[in-house]
Protein backbone atom coordinates (compact mmCIF):
# COMPACT_ATOMS: atom_id res chain seq x y z
CA UNK A 1 0.00 0.00 0.00
CA UNK A 2 1.30 3.40 -0.56
CA UNK A 3 2.27 4.97 2.53
CA UNK A 4 1.81 8.76 1.33
CA UNK A 5 -1.56 8.13 0.08
CA UNK A 6 -3.22 6.24 3.25
CA UNK A 7 -2.07 9.17 5.04
CA UNK A 8 -3.82 11.86 2.69
CA UNK A 9 -6.84 9.64 3.36
CA UNK A 10 -6.08 9.56 6.80
CA UNK A 11 -5.56 13.04 7.34
CA UNK A 12 -9.11 14.01 4.65
CA UNK A 13 -11.73 11.24 6.25
CA UNK A 14 -10.51 11.26 10.17
CA UNK A 15 -13.67 11.33 12.80
CA UNK A 16 -12.16 14.80 13.33
CA UNK A 17 -16.16 15.79 14.54
CA UNK A 18 -14.81 19.57 12.67
CA UNK A 19 -14.49 17.37 9.22
CA UNK A 20 -16.19 19.03 6.36
CA UNK A 21 -17.16 16.63 4.42
CA UNK A 22 -19.49 15.12 7.14
CA UNK A 23 -21.58 18.14 6.42
CA UNK A 24 -23.01 17.25 2.86
CA UNK A 25 -25.04 13.87 4.19
CA UNK A 26 -28.13 13.77 6.11
CA UNK A 27 -27.49 12.27 9.93
CA UNK A 28 -31.77 12.11 9.93
CA UNK A 29 -32.36 8.22 11.30
CA UNK A 30 -34.56 6.83 8.59
CA UNK A 31 -36.46 4.56 10.43
CA UNK A 32 -37.94 7.35 13.47
CA UNK A 33 -40.09 10.92 13.14
CA UNK A 34 -42.46 12.09 10.71
CA UNK A 35 -42.62 10.68 7.31
CA UNK A 36 -42.04 12.97 3.90
CA UNK A 37 -42.32 12.66 0.60
CA UNK A 38 -38.86 12.27 -0.59
CA UNK A 39 -37.65 12.92 2.97
CA UNK A 40 -37.93 16.85 2.72
CA UNK A 41 -39.07 19.19 5.00
CA UNK A 42 -42.88 19.47 6.08
CA UNK A 43 -44.62 23.10 5.20
CA UNK A 44 -48.48 23.34 5.11
CA UNK A 45 -48.14 26.92 4.67
CA UNK A 46 -47.41 27.69 0.78
CA UNK A 47 -45.38 30.53 1.10
CA UNK A 48 -41.41 30.52 0.90
CA UNK A 49 -40.97 27.53 -1.14
CA UNK A 50 -40.17 26.80 -4.86
CA UNK A 51 -41.40 23.56 -5.32
CA UNK A 52 -44.20 21.82 -3.36
CA UNK A 53 -44.46 18.18 -3.14
CA UNK A 54 -48.29 17.19 -2.82
CA UNK A 55 -50.23 13.93 -1.35
CA UNK A 56 -53.55 13.57 -3.38
CA UNK A 57 -55.01 10.84 -1.80
CA UNK A 58 -57.82 10.33 -3.61
CA UNK A 59 -59.15 7.27 -5.89
CA UNK A 60 -62.79 7.90 -6.66
CA UNK A 61 -62.41 7.68 -10.24
CA UNK A 62 -61.39 4.26 -10.76
CA UNK A 63 -63.52 1.50 -12.23
CA UNK A 64 -61.91 -1.73 -11.17
CA UNK A 65 -59.21 -1.98 -8.42
CA UNK A 66 -59.27 0.61 -5.74
CA UNK A 67 -56.66 1.58 -3.25
CA UNK A 68 -54.50 4.54 -4.90
CA UNK A 69 -55.76 6.59 -2.30
CA UNK A 70 -52.77 4.73 0.08
CA UNK A 71 -50.47 5.96 -2.96
CA UNK A 72 -49.08 9.06 -1.34
CA UNK A 73 -49.06 7.81 2.56
CA UNK A 74 -47.11 4.51 0.83
CA UNK A 75 -44.46 7.18 -1.04
CA UNK A 76 -43.92 8.78 2.12
CA UNK A 77 -42.32 5.54 4.11
CA UNK A 78 -39.81 5.32 1.45
CA UNK A 79 -36.52 6.49 2.63
CA UNK A 80 -34.66 8.21 -0.01
CA UNK A 81 -31.11 7.47 1.85
CA UNK A 82 -29.93 11.47 0.28
CA UNK A 83 -31.10 13.67 -2.11
CA UNK A 84 -28.36 13.69 -5.33
CA UNK A 85 -28.82 12.60 -8.45
CA UNK A 86 -25.49 10.42 -9.17
CA UNK A 87 -26.19 10.99 -13.03
CA UNK A 88 -27.63 14.42 -12.96
CA UNK A 89 -25.49 15.35 -10.04
CA UNK A 90 -28.51 17.33 -8.96
CA UNK A 91 -29.47 17.73 -5.62
CA UNK A 92 -32.82 19.58 -5.66
CA UNK A 93 -32.70 21.21 -2.49
CA UNK A 94 -29.56 23.01 -3.08
CA UNK A 95 -31.50 24.40 -6.62
CA UNK A 96 -34.61 25.35 -4.94
CA UNK A 97 -36.64 25.50 -1.50
CA UNK A 98 -38.68 22.20 -1.72
CA UNK A 99 -41.00 21.10 0.81
CA UNK A 100 -44.00 18.75 1.37
CA UNK A 101 -47.17 20.59 1.62
CA UNK A 102 -49.26 17.86 3.22
CA UNK A 103 -52.04 16.51 1.71
CA UNK A 104 -55.06 17.80 -0.62
CA UNK A 105 -57.90 19.04 1.92
CA UNK A 106 -60.61 16.78 -0.12
CA UNK A 107 -63.94 17.82 1.20
CA UNK A 108 -66.16 16.08 -1.03
CA UNK A 109 -64.53 12.10 -1.08
CA UNK A 110 -68.27 10.44 -1.44
CA UNK A 111 -68.34 12.88 -5.11
CA UNK A 112 -66.23 12.09 -8.11
CA UNK A 113 -66.69 15.46 -9.61
CA UNK A 114 -67.01 17.57 -6.42
CA UNK A 115 -63.67 15.89 -5.22
CA UNK A 116 -62.28 16.84 -8.56
CA UNK A 117 -63.22 20.55 -7.37
CA UNK A 118 -61.20 20.44 -4.12
CA UNK A 119 -58.30 19.51 -5.91
CA UNK A 120 -57.99 21.94 -8.51
CA UNK A 121 -59.42 24.85 -5.76
CA UNK A 122 -56.02 23.83 -3.91
CA UNK A 123 -53.76 23.21 -7.17
CA UNK A 124 -55.02 26.70 -8.11
CA UNK A 125 -53.55 27.88 -4.65
CA UNK A 126 -50.40 26.45 -5.01
CA UNK A 127 -50.41 28.08 -8.63
CA UNK A 128 -51.42 31.90 -7.06
CA UNK A 129 -48.41 31.61 -4.50
CA UNK A 130 -45.84 31.00 -7.52
CA UNK A 131 -45.12 27.19 -6.65
CA UNK A 132 -43.97 24.76 -9.25
CA UNK A 133 -46.56 21.44 -8.00
CA UNK A 134 -44.93 17.28 -7.94
CA UNK A 135 -48.56 15.17 -7.14
CA UNK A 136 -48.18 12.07 -5.63
CA UNK A 137 -51.09 10.81 -5.93
CA UNK A 138 -54.25 9.23 -6.05
CA UNK A 139 -55.51 7.43 -9.03
CA UNK A 140 -55.25 9.11 -12.92
CA UNK A 141 -57.74 11.44 -12.70
CA UNK A 142 -56.44 13.73 -10.19
CA UNK A 143 -54.34 14.87 -13.25
CA UNK A 144 -57.45 16.71 -14.68
CA UNK A 145 -57.82 19.24 -11.92
CA UNK A 146 -53.94 20.20 -11.81
CA UNK A 147 -53.38 20.43 -15.43
CA UNK A 148 -56.84 22.86 -15.14
CA UNK A 149 -54.93 25.06 -12.11
CA UNK A 150 -51.52 24.41 -14.28
CA UNK A 151 -52.64 25.12 -17.73
CA UNK A 152 -55.21 27.76 -16.88
CA UNK A 153 -52.91 30.46 -18.23
CA UNK A 154 -51.28 28.93 -20.97
CA UNK A 155 -52.33 25.40 -22.21
CA UNK A 156 -49.40 23.07 -21.59
CA UNK A 157 -47.47 20.26 -23.13
CA UNK A 158 -47.04 16.67 -21.17
CA UNK A 159 -44.38 14.09 -21.69
CA UNK A 160 -46.97 10.96 -20.50
CA UNK A 161 -45.70 7.89 -19.55
CA UNK A 162 -48.42 4.74 -18.91
CA UNK A 163 -49.34 1.79 -20.78
CA UNK A 164 -53.06 3.31 -21.30
CA UNK A 165 -53.59 6.20 -23.25
CA UNK A 166 -56.42 7.85 -20.95
CA UNK A 167 -58.10 9.53 -23.85
CA UNK A 168 -61.85 7.63 -23.50
CA UNK A 169 -65.33 8.66 -23.47
CA UNK A 170 -67.66 8.39 -20.76
CA UNK A 171 -68.40 5.42 -18.35
CA UNK A 172 -70.86 4.64 -16.05
CA UNK A 173 -72.21 8.15 -16.86
CA UNK A 174 -69.07 10.08 -15.91
CA UNK A 175 -66.71 11.59 -18.23
CA UNK A 176 -64.30 12.17 -14.88
CA UNK A 177 -62.76 8.48 -14.16
CA UNK A 178 -59.16 7.92 -14.37
CA UNK A 179 -58.99 6.66 -17.93
CA UNK A 180 -60.29 10.13 -19.47
CA UNK A 181 -58.06 12.91 -17.45
CA UNK A 182 -55.98 13.84 -20.65
CA UNK A 183 -59.52 13.89 -22.95
CA UNK A 184 -61.02 16.51 -20.88
CA UNK A 185 -57.90 18.83 -20.35
CA UNK A 186 -57.41 19.13 -23.66
CA UNK A 187 -61.28 20.20 -24.05
CA UNK A 188 -61.06 22.37 -21.61
CA UNK A 189 -58.13 24.20 -23.23
CA UNK A 190 -55.49 23.90 -21.07
CA UNK A 191 -53.21 20.86 -22.46
CA UNK A 192 -51.94 21.03 -26.23
CA UNK A 193 -52.60 18.06 -28.01
CA UNK A 194 -49.96 18.57 -30.77
CA UNK A 195 -47.60 18.75 -27.66
CA UNK A 196 -48.36 16.00 -25.87
CA UNK A 197 -46.50 12.55 -25.95
CA UNK A 198 -47.68 9.48 -24.57
CA UNK A 199 -45.23 6.63 -24.39
CA UNK A 200 -45.92 3.24 -22.88
CA UNK A 201 -49.07 2.46 -24.32
CA UNK A 202 -50.34 -1.56 -25.11
CA UNK A 203 -53.05 -3.55 -23.42
CA UNK A 204 -56.34 -4.37 -24.93
CA UNK A 205 -57.94 -0.91 -24.81
CA UNK A 206 -56.87 0.39 -28.15
CA UNK A 207 -60.19 0.66 -29.56
CA UNK A 208 -61.44 3.40 -27.45
CA UNK A 209 -58.16 5.91 -27.43
CA UNK A 210 -59.33 7.26 -31.04
CA UNK A 211 -58.90 10.50 -29.52
CA UNK A 212 -55.54 10.56 -28.65
CA UNK A 213 -54.90 10.56 -32.96
CA UNK A 214 -57.66 12.50 -33.82
CA UNK A 215 -56.67 15.42 -31.20
CA UNK A 216 -52.89 15.10 -32.62
CA UNK A 217 -51.02 13.75 -29.71
CA UNK A 218 -47.74 11.55 -30.09
CA UNK A 219 -48.64 7.77 -29.28
CA UNK A 220 -45.50 5.87 -28.66
CA UNK A 221 -46.51 2.10 -27.86
CA UNK A 222 -44.20 -0.58 -25.92
CA UNK A 223 -43.81 -2.18 -29.15
CA UNK A 224 -42.54 0.90 -31.16
CA UNK A 225 -40.11 2.02 -27.90
CA UNK A 226 -38.58 -1.51 -28.12
CA UNK A 227 -38.36 -1.01 -31.89
CA UNK A 228 -36.86 2.81 -31.87
CA UNK A 229 -34.97 2.46 -28.53
CA UNK A 230 -34.71 4.44 -25.92
CA UNK A 231 -32.35 7.19 -27.35
CA UNK A 232 -34.43 8.00 -30.26
CA UNK A 233 -37.90 8.14 -27.91
CA UNK A 234 -36.12 10.54 -26.13
CA UNK A 235 -35.77 12.73 -28.44
CA UNK A 236 -38.99 12.47 -30.14
CA UNK A 237 -40.42 13.47 -27.18
CA UNK A 238 -38.13 16.60 -26.98
CA UNK A 239 -39.44 17.62 -30.51
CA UNK A 240 -42.68 16.78 -29.58
CA UNK A 241 -43.03 19.39 -26.56
CA UNK A 242 -40.59 21.86 -27.70
CA UNK A 243 -39.97 24.91 -25.46
CA UNK A 244 -42.95 25.51 -24.19
CA UNK A 245 -44.55 25.35 -20.74
CA UNK A 246 -44.25 21.17 -19.93
CA UNK A 247 -46.02 18.49 -17.61
CA UNK A 248 -44.24 15.87 -16.80
CA UNK A 249 -47.03 12.97 -15.63
CA UNK A 250 -46.08 8.93 -14.42
CA UNK A 251 -48.43 6.36 -13.98
CA UNK A 252 -46.78 4.00 -12.12
CA UNK A 253 -48.54 1.13 -14.48
CA UNK A 254 -46.57 2.00 -17.80
CA UNK A 255 -43.36 0.18 -15.64
CA UNK A 256 -43.93 -3.55 -16.39
CA UNK A 257 -46.05 -5.62 -13.14
CA UNK A 258 -42.77 -7.62 -12.44
CA UNK A 259 -41.03 -4.49 -11.63
CA UNK A 260 -44.45 -2.52 -10.09
CA UNK A 261 -47.48 -5.10 -9.09
CA UNK A 262 -48.93 -2.42 -6.68
CA UNK A 263 -51.21 -0.57 -9.13
CA UNK A 264 -55.26 -0.60 -10.33
CA UNK A 265 -54.76 -1.70 -13.82
CA UNK A 266 -51.61 -3.60 -14.57
CA UNK A 267 -50.32 -3.96 -18.32
CA UNK A 268 -47.79 -6.98 -18.51
CA UNK A 269 -44.41 -6.40 -21.07
CA UNK A 270 -44.19 -2.59 -20.06
CA UNK A 271 -41.38 -0.48 -18.96
CA UNK A 272 -38.43 -1.83 -16.83
CA UNK A 273 -37.18 1.19 -13.93
CA UNK A 274 -34.05 1.39 -15.51
CA UNK A 275 -35.57 2.46 -18.68
CA UNK A 276 -38.14 4.85 -16.92
CA UNK A 277 -35.26 6.46 -15.24
CA UNK A 278 -33.22 7.21 -17.91
CA UNK A 279 -36.43 8.44 -19.95
CA UNK A 280 -37.03 10.73 -17.16
CA UNK A 281 -33.18 12.21 -17.15
CA UNK A 282 -33.53 12.14 -21.29
CA UNK A 283 -36.14 15.25 -20.10
CA UNK A 284 -33.66 17.37 -18.74
CA UNK A 285 -33.53 21.26 -19.91
CA UNK A 286 -36.93 21.33 -20.72
CA UNK A 287 -39.49 23.77 -19.76
CA UNK A 288 -41.45 21.86 -16.62
CA UNK A 289 -43.71 23.06 -14.92
CA UNK A 290 -44.98 20.86 -13.11
CA UNK A 291 -45.71 16.94 -12.80
CA UNK A 292 -47.48 14.07 -10.63
CA UNK A 293 -46.91 10.21 -10.30
CA UNK A 294 -50.16 8.05 -9.96
CA UNK A 295 -51.52 4.92 -9.01
CA UNK A 296 -49.33 3.69 -6.78
CA UNK A 297 -52.12 0.87 -4.72
CA UNK A 298 -50.40 -0.72 -1.60
CA UNK A 299 -52.96 -3.15 -1.02
CA UNK A 300 -51.73 -5.00 -4.30
CA UNK A 301 -47.92 -4.20 -3.49
CA UNK A 302 -46.76 -7.44 -1.10
CA UNK A 303 -43.26 -6.04 -1.41
CA UNK A 304 -43.57 -2.12 -1.78
CA UNK A 305 -41.52 -2.36 -4.20
CA UNK A 306 -44.40 -0.45 -6.40
CA UNK A 307 -43.99 2.44 -3.41
CA UNK A 308 -40.38 2.81 -4.24
CA UNK A 309 -40.38 2.59 -7.59
CA UNK A 310 -42.81 5.57 -7.39
CA UNK A 311 -40.65 7.74 -4.89
CA UNK A 312 -37.56 7.18 -7.26
CA UNK A 313 -39.40 7.95 -10.43
CA UNK A 314 -40.50 11.27 -8.47
CA UNK A 315 -37.34 11.91 -7.18
CA UNK A 316 -36.14 12.00 -10.86
CA UNK A 317 -39.00 14.53 -11.69
CA UNK A 318 -37.98 16.63 -8.72
CA UNK A 319 -34.61 16.79 -9.66
CA UNK A 320 -35.49 18.40 -13.46
CA UNK A 321 -38.31 20.18 -11.91
CA UNK A 322 -35.73 22.20 -9.42
CA UNK A 323 -33.51 22.51 -12.29
CA UNK A 324 -36.08 24.30 -13.98
CA UNK A 325 -37.72 26.27 -12.03
CA UNK A 326 -33.95 27.64 -10.80
CA UNK A 327 -33.16 28.26 -14.59
CA UNK A 328 -35.71 30.48 -14.97
CA UNK A 329 -35.47 32.09 -11.86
Amino acid sequence: MDTLKLAKLRDKYSDDPTDESADQYDDRVPYAGVSTLLDMPYQPELKNIDIALVGVPFDQGVYNRAGARLGPKAIRTVAMFGSFNHHSKISPAGLCKIADVGDVPIENRYHLGDGLGDIEKYFQQIMDAGITPLAAGGDHSISYPILRAVGRSTPVGMVHVDAHCDTDGRMGNSKFYHGAPFRNAVLDGVLDPDRTIQIGIRGPAEPVWEFSYESGMTVIHMEDFIEMGLAQVIQRARAVVGDGPTYISFDIDGLDPAYAPGTGTPEVGGLTTREAQALIRGLRGLNLVGGDVVEVAPPYDPTTNTARAGAQMMFEILCLLAEARAGRR
